[in-house]
């Protein structure tokens, strides 16, 4: 996941061991590091806090030229691992766990906007805590994207948990309270709340996250965002988090990323920590965030592929998961378009009958 911001550290750390330590070269060597981590997606307001720190460390030092790489280097390793740390740890098992004594039921609130993963990570964290023997019930509170409950149906089908769902259009803080409800009558550990994706500008969408949980006042809040979509993942999570201040992230797509960059941005940015990433398609493919690991570690990768090419020659009936509920949505969503064109069909025809009558 790292792997551009330890490049860009080992070209900073070289550029230092080449140049004269004077304020002009030092401003040479940091307008390098400044693109280089630009172009690994790191937020222009933490290069800027980077820049600042370095070169505090640079000036302030009696470091000698032949030891200038490697105290250039390890000052970078440090501020990464610094950010980290000082956003502190959340354990959402632990958190569940602290709860059940209580008789309480653990609410989970996820946000972020459409096409980052959200309802897949849902659906994965879901998995998640039912491997270790929390009972769970999932509420449908995303009633405007269409497609959208189907979508969770689909998964809460293939793992065997309860859905607590109502129509499209209805208000979602009442499904959220319905599955709340629920929870509380028969006794179940944990709800999972998947809400609309919305733009981070979406003033009116944003009210509506902010009603969701102030009626079910949930004991977490969860921003699920896209590894791939680097700047444009730090401002979503800049503006959610203004809006409902959510505890933790879960960055999607992480297996595919090689940059870093949204990681460290936002843990900046919200001073709130990374909690799970997604390497892969699969219920199982979501691991806890650790920044000393390579996420996108090649031979996982390669495993997976091998995995799912020999599950597509054996024709396995849960290959590929995901892909099934993404057909299945846009299967539900071709046939209610065709019911309404027939429903019209129909209502031209009467019209028609009806004009002809009146005529004769």
């Amino acid at each position: 996941m790292f792997d551009n911001l330890k490049k860009a550290f080992s070209n900073v750390s070289t550029g230092f061991s080449e140049k004269d330590l004077n304020e002009k070269d030092i401003e040479d060597v940091l307008f390098e590091l400044e693109i280089n981590l630009l172009e690994s997606d790191v937020a222009t307001e933490v290069i800027d806090s980077i820049k600042d720190s370095l070169k505090e460390k640079i000036i302030g030092s009696r470091v000698e030229k032949k030891n200038i790489q490697n105290f250039v280097k390890q000052s970078l390793i440090e501020y990464i691992s610094e950010t980290f740390d000082n956003a502190g740890h959340v354990d959402l098992i632990d958190r569940i766990n602290q709860k059940k004594d209580s008789n309480e039921p653990f609410i989970v609130v996820f946000v972020g906007i459409n096409g980052t993963g959200k309802t897949t990570s849902l659906a994965k964290v879901a998995n998640l805590l039912k491997n270790e023997k929390f009972s769970l019930a999932i509420a449908a509170a995303d009633t405007y994207r269409a497609g959208a409950i189907e979508q969770l149906r689909e998964h809460t089908n293939r793992l065997n948990l309860k859905i607590i769902a109502q129509n499209y259009g209805s208000d979602p803080a009442a499904v959220a309270k319905d599955a709340v409800l629920y929870a509380k009558s028969h006794k179940v550990d944990c709800v999972l709340v998947d809400t609309a994706g919305r733009m981070q500008t979406s003033s009116n969408l944003m009210e509506q996250i902010e009603k969701i949980t102030k009626v079910v006042k949930p004991d977490m809040k969860i921003f699920v965002g896209d590894s791939l979509a680097g700047n444009d993942t730090v401002n979503q999570a800049r503006e959610f988090h203004n809006h409902v201040k959510f505890d933790c992230s879960i960055l999607t797509k992480s297996d595919a990323d090689a940059r870093g960059g949204a990681a460290l941005s936002i843990v900046k940015v919200t001073s709130s920590p990374i909690i799970y990433v997604g390497v892969g398609q699969e219920y199982d493919d979501i691991v806890k965030f650790d920044k000393n690991q390579n996420h996108n570690n090649q031979n996982q990768n390669q495993n997976h592929n091998n995995q799912n090419q020999n599950q597509n020659l054996n024709l396995n009936p849960n290959l590929n998961q995901n892909l099934k509920v993404e057909i299945v949505m846009i299967l539900s969503m071709v046939l209610k378009l065709m019911t309404s064109m027939i429903m019209l069909i129909c209502m031209m025809y009467l019209h028609q009958k009806l004009m002809m009558r009146q005529k004769n």
